[in-house]
């Protein structure tokens, strides 16, 4: 018995479901999702609230899994999505101009990323980024991508990390005695 697919999922105001054969498509005031759904696993909507229902007992790998997803589209069409980075090290910084974000990080050359369709990059002092959005994964997937431009040294902890990210410094070389 899925503890995770027996809950129900909450419908905010302002958030319209449309059920079809195979996907879910959620629309709210933060844009539009589709969420997919396994075979054997379907959903119905009661008043303001959605369950998860699956046909066979063979099919409860994937009932929570089904109810996680769109619990995270509708959550994304109502309240989205964050990631916040911080940018560690002297000279390393970050500046956004429309859809596209320029990192300087110590190599020749600034770097420049575009942002992918529903995602939108905030970069305060030029050392905080946050990005947020309404797809769970994307947004997590972007901030990932970001981290990964310069992830933080063991041995200087300089680089871009997730904000609360607890790092643990590596001690050097010792020096001849």
């Amino acid at each position: 018995m899925s503890r995770v697919g027996n809950k129900p999922i909450a419908l905010p105001s302002g958030v319209k479901v449309k059920i079809g054969a195979g996907a879910l498509d959620v629309e709210g005031p933060k844009g539009k999702l589709h969420a997919p759904i396994p075979p054997g696993i379907r959903f119905e909507q009661k008043d303001a609230s959605l369950l998860a229902l699956r046909e066979r007992d063979e099919d409860a790998a994937l009932h929570g899994l089904a109810r996680s997803l769109v619990q995270n589209a509708v959550t994304g069409v109502s309240q989205g999505f964050s990631k916040e980075l911080d940018i560690v090290g002297i000279g390393y910084r970050a500046s956004a101009q429309g859809r596209v974000a320029t990192f300087v990080l110590g190599f020749s050359h600034p770097i420049e990323v575009w942002m992918p369709d529903g995602i939108d990059i905030k970069i305060d002092k030029q050392t905080h980024i946050i990005v947020s959005g309404a797809d769970r994964g994307l947004v997590g997937q972007t901030a990932a991508n970001i981290r990964a431009l310069r992830p933080p040294d063991p041995y200087k902890n300089k680089g871009i990390r997730y904000m609360g990210e607890i790092l643990k410094k590596k001690v050097g070389k010792t020096g001849a005695k």
